[in-house]
């Protein structure tokens, strides 16, 4: 494929094969940057599925680098801009699946606690609240287990209540039981 793009097409199939080469390099990152996400959130079937495109990808991408780089040290030039270029779009693309779930405690005063615990429940989130002690005044903590896509309301729903409240998102690995907003699937 790559000779005859190259032999066809003279210095124009030297051109689209440096293309190729970057354009197929930010497909393969992207793929394996998404792939190890699913991994470690624990969507395994769909993780080996990307794995399949990706070495395919790799194999032939690094094939033709690798046996042509003296030949044309573009190919090599395009290689690495099409990693770098690949593993940003990959971190874009996750961050727009928001694969996961978070825990969003929030710290506030009593009064405001109550209002944006309702609030949220209000919207259909489960809210555990608990009585705390701060520095100086009494606190209340609210913490609420959500799906990454779509926590923003969450914390949109706090600021509006009270601006001045602490707001804490951690990844969750594992849960079970409890009440969580019903999530889609995605091969899980």
């Amino acid at each position: 494929m790559w000779n005859a793009l190259e032999n066809n097409l003279g210095n124009w199939g030297i051109f689209l094969a440096i293309l190729i080469i970057f354009v197929a390099k930010i497909v393969e990152v992207t793929i394996g940057t998404l792939r190890q996400i699913l991994v470690v959130k624990g969507y395994r079937t769909l993780a080996v599925l990307l794995a399949l495109i990706e070495i395919f990808l790799w194999v032939f991408i690094a094939s033709k680098v690798i046996n042509d780089l003296s030949v044309n040290v573009f190919y090599g030039i395009s290689y690495g801009l099409g990693f770098a270029a690949g593993v940003y779009f990959g971190s874009i693309i996750e961050q727009k699946l928001a694969f996961g779930m978070l825990l969003v405690q929030t710290i506030t005063t009593e009064k405001k606690g109550i209002e944006i615990a309702n609030a949220l429940r209000e919207k259909g989130y489960g809210v555990t609240t608990v009585d705390a002690k701060g520095k100086v005044d009494s606190r209340k903590i609210l913490m609420v287990y959500a799906n990454r896509r779509g926590s923003q309301e969450i914390v949109e729903q706090v600021m509006l209540i009270d601006p001045t409240a602490m707001i804490v998102t951690n990844d969750v690995g594992t849960l079970s039981g409890g009440y969580i907003r019903i999530k889609k699937s995605l091969l899980k």
